[in-house]
């Protein structure tokens, strides 16, 4: 991760530490860098850069920004407005565009903002653009053989502008129509659209595939975008399902590249169980190409158990959809995902997609004729317990050799019954410590163990 963009964009809280002024420059150097890629390669169209907002208030500001520098540099910016990240990346990868922008925060409060930037392939901005952008940023820019210290502005016939795209944004919802298989009809299917991106988007889907579908969380109004709403308050869809006898809930995070589901029971499907599900749904049929399942180091220990059931193999990566998505494209795998419900269907999307996924569980569930809790019963989830140690610095409370020894005998005590899990938070000074055993009693009794010695060697911040 650099200075300012992380594993999912350069985010911030709005005019604070992310500015309208880092949303010029970043549009100032995708236009003047795509630009120049295409006069090298003897073309002298301009770049087209695709650009979608979730709802914040702050959203507005920053696609402006955005259009001016793009502009300014030569680029023409295609404008899909209010729009889910999946759909910047469909637009990019099925439209020949030079890059897309998706300014989100995703699952963040609404004061703070995103800027998420995706390749022509639909995937996230390769490291090495990543790297360019933030020296320019810090005034020691060195690309294409020089340094520049300010970059050209366009003129005349070759100043950029902008355009209304929202057709765009209407093929991509065509598209998720067109991956519906089965008929929803006589399905009641609830959506909580987080008031955020989905919020125009999802229902028009469930409907026209014939669900007889239920929207909370559909009014957003800049300043309620996740606020006891969507995948970071399912309780809310719980409640909802529940109370109108709902066949299944799906709640999306705010710019819909998550979902979690809740079953006809209120119980809570998370990104493990979805890929449980799925995964073994893909085996059946003989789809599960190289019979794996790709997760990150924090899926639950008991998907592991129940995959080891299975025959299914898997792959662990990094926390971070990036990272999932990368293994599985150098790999050739067909699914992947996070426990907090990022799931990538490789064969028909770039990243995890939240409607996406709520089709594809749809299709399960159709498929044999089955209810989602009964398609999910066989995995036992086991008990986990997190805790977040801020410290002084991560890496010497990481290499600690006491640490490690305290981390090493928990994992011993555990065995094959349970799982120690020791990182580094990606962007907090913060030091995780997560246990997943049995019962919460031996989770927290291990957690603690780590947690102590953390502490009597002076690595916590008091």
């Amino acid at each position: 991760m650099g200075k300012y963009f992380g594993t999912d964009g350069f985010r911030g809280e709005a005019n604070c530490n992310l500015t309208a002024d880092h949303a010029f420059q970043v549009g100032r150097f995708l236009g003047w860098y795509f630009s120049v890629l295409k006069e090298h390669a003897g073309c002298d169209d301009s770049p087209r850069i695709v650009i979608g907002k979730d709802t914040r208030r702050s959203s507005y500001m920053f696609e402006y920004a955005l259009v001016g520098g793009l502009t300014a540099s030569g680029a023409d910016a295609y404008l899909l407005h209010v729009t889910t990240t999946p759909s910047v990346a469909y637009v990019a990868r099925t439209e020949e565009f030079d890059c897309g922008i998706m300014i989100s925060a995703s699952h963040n409060p609404y004061y703070d903002n995103g800027i998420k930037l995706i390749n022509g392939s639909g995937e996230k901005m390769e490291e090495s653009v990543i790297a360019l952008i933030e020296d320019y940023l810090d005034g020691r820019l060195h690309c294409f053989g020089q340094d520049w210290p300010e970059l050209p502005m366009a003129h005349r016939e070759k100043i950029g502008r902008s355009v209304d795209y929202v057709a765009g944004r209407n093929r991509y919802i065509g598209y998720l129509i067109s991956l519906g298989l089965y008929s929803f009809k006589g399905m009641k299917v609830g959506l909580d659209c987080s008031n955020g991106s989905s919020w125009n988007i999802a229902k028009n889907v469930f409907d026209a595939l014939g669900a007889k579908t239920y929207v909370i969380n559909a009014e957003p109004n800049g300043y309620n975008i996740n606020e006891n709403a969507g995948s970071t308050h399912i309780e809310v869809l719980q409640q909802y399902v529940l109370e109108n006898n709902l066949d299944v809930g799906f709640a999306y995070d705010g710019d819909a590249d998550r979902c979690l589901a809740v079953d006809e029971l209120g119980n809570i499907v998370t990104g493990d169980h979805i890929l449980y599900l799925y995964g073994r749904y893909m085996k059946e049929r003989g789809k599960l190409i190289n019979n794996t399942v790709v997760t990150t180091v924090m899926s639950n220990f008991g998907l592991y158990k129940a995959f080891d059931a299975l025959g299914i193999d898997y792959a662990k990566t990094k926390v971070g959809d990036k990272y999932v998505y990368e293994y599985m494209n150098a790999n050739h795998c067909r699914i992947g995902g996070e426990q907090s419900g990022h799931i990538i269907f490789s064969k028909y999307a770039s990243t995890g997609d939240g409607i996406l996924t709520s089709l594809k569980i749809m299709e399960v569930m159709l498929a044999k004729k089955k209810k989602l809790s009964q398609l999910h019963e066989d995995l036992v989830i086991y008990p986990q317990v997190l805790e977040n140690v801020r410290v002084c610095d991560k890496a010497a409370a990481q290499s600690d050799p006491d640490v490690q020894a305290a981390v090493e005998s928990v994992s011993d005590f555990l065995g094959d019954r349970g799982r120690i899990l020791v990182r580094e938070s990606g962007t907090e000074p913060v030091i995780r410590v997560m246990v997943e055993a049995e019962s919460d009693e031996i989770c927290r009794s291990c957690v603690e163990q780590v947690v102590d010695v953390i502490c009597r060697k002076g690595h916590a911040v008091s």
